[in-house]
C-alpha cells in the first residue's frame, strides 16, 4: 500500500488545494492531508478549524476515505509514523518550485521520503491562501476560490480582526 501526505498550512484551504488533494487521491492507496502548524506564524484559523473545513469539503466532494490531521512537528516525522513514502506538493508558478525543491531534498535526507510535484490546474494556479485573505480583507468576492463554507467563516474572522 502506498501512502502519500499532502502537507500545507491551508489557511484557508482553497479550490487549488482541493484540486491537488483530489488528483492525488487517484494515484495513492491512502492520502493524508496534514495541516502543518507553524508556531512562528499567526494563522487566521486555528488548526482544528482548518482540519474540519478540509474534512467537510472532501466529504462533500466524495472523498470520505482521505484522512485529515494536523501536526506541530516535522512532516517527515508524520510520514514515518504512518508509513508514508511520498509527499505531494502542488506547484502554482516557478517560484513554488524553487521554494519547494530545497524542502524536498531535506525531506528525502531526513526520512527517505520522495516528493512528487503536481502542477496546478491552469484555471486555479493564481489562487493562494494569501490572495484569498487579501481579496476578502478588501471586500472582494472569494466565491469559487474556496469551498462555499469558508466564505462566511472568512467574513466572521475578518470582522473579528477589525474589532467589529
Amino acid at each position: 500500500m502506498t501512502i502519500a501526505v499532502c502537507p500545507g498550512s491551508y489557511d484557508p484551504v482553497t479550490a487549488g488545494h482541493l484540486d491537488v488533494i483530489e488528483r492525488c487521491a487517484r494515484f495513492f492507496d491512502e492520502v493524508h492531508v496534514v495541516v502543518a502548524v507553524n508556531a512562528a506564524k499567526t494563522p487566521m484559523f486555528p488548526a482544528h478549524t482548518r482540519v474540519d473545513i478540509i474534512r467537510q469539503a472532501l466529504d462533500h466532494d466524495g472523498f470520505p476515505d482521505v484522512k485529515v490531521a494536523s501536526t506541530t512537528g516535522l512532516i517527515t516525522d508524520y510520514c514515518k509514523k504512518i508509513g508514508a513514502t511520498v509527499i505531494v506538493k502542488g506547484l502554482r508558478q516557478n517560484g513554488d518550485y524553487e521554494a519547494e525543491l530545497g524542502m524536498a531534498l531535506v525531506n528525502r535526507k531526513l526520512a527517505e521520503v520522495e516528493t512528487l510535484f503536481l502542477p496546478a490546474d491552469p484555471v486555479l494556479e493564481h489562487i493562494s491562501s494569501s490572495i484569498v485573505k487579501d481579496v476578502a480583507r478588501h471586500g472582494g468576492d472569494v466565491t469559487g476560490m474556496v469551498p462555499d463554507g469558508v466564505v462566511p467563516m472568512l467574513d466572521e474572522a475578518l470582522s473579528h480582526e477589525r474589532g467589529e
